[in-house]
């Protein structure tokens, strides 16, 4: 099983649920995302914002959806010839077909649509934006709510902007069966990807990272996944311990342990995986220490993982575990979450859906239905040891059911 089909019946019912949840009059008002520049005149690949999928199912840049007194449209972009030639032309047929959206406009008639409604109300709902550079990311970010938001109070400056942010997290975080089907196929592609490059001939073979990297991105393309969900991580030896480390380019020595943390993406859900392996020769005693206390605190985080479990509190009482393991392994004396973050400098779960750092709540109980990751780490910068074992889980009526379980978790 690779693409995972979404009837229209899906995103009419996620608008549905959306009008039902806001209970307001305002209109409703969102956008789709912009493409991005990359250099001169050529675009990043272009990425859908995740709500407005979620409530229309259409890969096009700049479309609005407006949902106002009982009725709904969506105002297509105006657009030159020559990007219709070269990038396609907008269909609206297949915009209707796709979404379940009767009425779409085009540029000028449905501003002048919109803009009548705007400059009457006092309150207008979208999703807020969010500023336009993220400091602890290190990222700017894409500038088409912002865009709307602006135009919005060109024609109002008076009126009130209502953030459904959290409307959409809440209809989100709960997965319906074809988002869980969607999710399991990107899970299993994943899976047979590692499987096939960790075998014990492969593995072997390899000499940088980038090989890897290489053979993974075939298996997802060749099963059927878009690609990948996230920029994958192939890190071996002290760059594991760059959490993030995305180059890929480093070699691959014989006493290396090697991080992978990698996810294929369908029908727009991500799987996200991460093992840790031994690639050409049988792991340190130290090594294997590190790979244990990981595993082991991994075994003990996921027993926690329940209807009920608040995150928050979860994320507490499995540093207090890890904390014990690294003081077994020796390195720290006394368990403070500063000591602690020192080797852990990440959170052990987050919500996993359309992105891979999916919305949800971390105040509120987990409920069956969501899916979350659950990825215990250590990183020993000072002896160039990093250990992360991470695998996707569904929240069920009494506790969890493991969708990776197909993946062994050893180190050889």
């Amino acid at each position: 099983m690779s693409k995972v089909e979404f009837k229209k019946e899906f995103f009419v019912n996620n608008r549905l649920r959306l009008r039902e949840l806001f209970s307001g009059t305002a209109p409703i008002v969102i956008t789709a995302s912009g493409v991005l520049q990359r250099s001169s005149d050529n675009e990043y690949q272009f990425e859908q914002d995740s709500n407005f999928w979620y409530l229309t199912g259409l890969n096009d840049a700049d479309l609005i959806l407006v949902m106002d007194k009982g009725k709904e449209y969506l105002i297509t972009p105006e657009r030159s010839a020559s990007l219709d030639f070269f990038n396609g032309a907008i269909d609206p047929d297949l915009i209707t077909k796709r979404s379940g959206i009767e009425t779409v406009l085009n540029n000028s008639t449905g501003w002048k649509q919109l803009r009548s409604r705007i400059k009457k109300v006092k309150h207008i709902a979208t999703l807020a934006a969010p500023p336009a550079y993220i400091d602890v990311l290190g990222f700017y970010t894409n500038p088409a709510r912002a865009r709307l938001i602006q135009n919005i109070r060109d024609i109002n400056p008076d009126i009130e902007v209502l953030d459904l942010r959290s409307h959409l997290t809440k209809l989100r975080s709960i997965k319906q069966p074809a988002e869980l089907l969607a999710i399991q196929s990107a899970i299993d592609i994943t899976i047979d990807s590692l499987k096939r490059i960790t075998r014990r001939r492969q593995l072997a073979g390899y000499r940088h990272e980038y090989e890897i990297e290489a053979d993974i991105t075939s298996g997802f393309r060749s099963r059927g996944a878009t690609g990948h969900a996230f920029s994958p991580v192939v890190a071996a030896g002290k760059q594991a311990c760059t959490v993030h480390h995305i180059d890929n380019n480093q070699p691959i020595k014989s006493k290396d342990l090697v991080l992978l943390d990698v996810g294929a993406q369908v029908s727009h859900y991500a799987a996200d995986i991460s093992r840790t392996i031994a690639v050409r020769s049988m792991p340190s005693p130290r090594q294997r220490a590190v790979y244990e206390a990981v595993l082991d605190t991994q075994n003990y985080a996921m027993t926690l993982l329940k209807p009920g479990t608040i995150l928050k509190e979860y994320e507490k009482q499995v540093v207090q575990y890890l904390g014990e393991k690294m003081r077994e392994l020796g390195l720290i004396k006394s368990i403070t979450p500063e000591a602690v973050r020192h080797y852990y400098p990440q959170l052990t779960s987050h919500f996993l859906g359309l992105d891979v750092h999916d919305v949800g709540n971390y105040d509120q109980p987990l409920e069956p239905g969501m899916v979350l990751v659950c990825e215990p780490s250590i990183y020993i910068r000072e002896e160039g040891i990093g250990v992360r074992i991470e695998d996707d889980l569904l929240i069920t009526a009494e506790s969890n059911e493991i969708l990776s379980r197909r993946l062994p978790r050893t180190l050889v």
